[in-house]
């Protein structure tokens, strides 16, 4: 273990360790499916505890070069807890830092500015019922219109009532949210969310009509899910992400 490492390692909880290896896959994942934006957008995590803290990317770092020990603890201002060398970004907390509070069963905020997210965002329409993928969405979905680059804190408390209980959000001319109450699982939901939005782009361009799926199977989809995961949601295939990390020599838990 190198000396930057232990040095963050030897502050924190060894459940705040196991959450920042987490993280750091999380940010390798998004980069290795091409869902990163150069150093912008963020994904935040949870510290437990009574102190409202949270972890986020060093504001600067490629998604790609993000490990345990280089992740920035923050307080609800986003006010650095365990002194760092590396920035952070309090514009970009102001999205996750109103989720966290509105959601206290959520650990986990994942946003994208993917092309297809992005693409879908704009449309009038949003999600459309076309896919399989789309059905898990459509199941728990929000809409938040854009309000420009988010550094208002007074846009949170619509951000919060468009998200209201949902996993997904669509970020208007923007991009995509997922939340989870775990790393995993917000990881799998945007894995779909952006399937189904890359799928709709797809079957747009081909110009052909297209068919939609019954509105009783996109009622039927959660208690699918549950099924087909063993009831543990992304966490079930999380375990098969980190060993695809260590295959490929990703360091993310230094």
């Amino acid at each position: 273990m190198n000396p930057a490492t232990a040095a963050v390692r030897d502050q924190v909880s060894a459940e705040e360790w196991q959450l920042r290896q987490d993280l750091a896959a999380c940010y390798r994942l998004v980069a290795l499916s091409g869902w990163d934006d150069l150093v912008f957008t963020h994904i935040s995590v949870r510290v437990p505890g009574p102190e409202h803290h949270f972890l986020i990317n060093p504001y600067g770092l490629m998604f790609e070069e993000i490990t345990a020990s280089s992740l920035v603890k923050v307080d609800s201002e986003c006010r650095k807890v365990i002194d760092s060398p590396h920035p952070v970004n309090p514009a970009g907390f102001v999205i996750h830092s109103a989720v966290h509070a509105a959601r206290p069963d959520v650990q986990c905020v994942l946003h994208t500015h993917t092309m297809a997210g992005v693409a879908v965002s704009a449309q009038r329409d949003g999600v459309l019922p076309i896919s399989q993928q789309a059905t898990f969405v459509l199941a728990s979905v929000g809409y938040h219109d854009y309000e420009g680059v988010a550094f208002r804190p007074d846009e949170g408390p619509r951000l919060q009532a468009d998200l209201g209980r949902n996993t997904f959000l669509v970020l208007r001319n923007h991009g995509l949210l997922t939340v989870g109450r775990s790393v995993g699982n917000a990881f799998l939901s945007m894995h779909t969310f952006e399937s189904a939005c890359r799928i709709q782009v797809m079957a747009q361009s081909g110009g052909a009509p297209l068919t939609a799926v019954d509105p009783q199977i996109i009622a039927g989809t959660r208690e699918a899910m549950r099924v087909q995961t063993g009831g543990l949601g992304g966490d079930f295939v999380w375990p098969a992400l980190l060993r695809r990390l260590d295959r490929l020599g990703h360091n993310f838990r230094d």
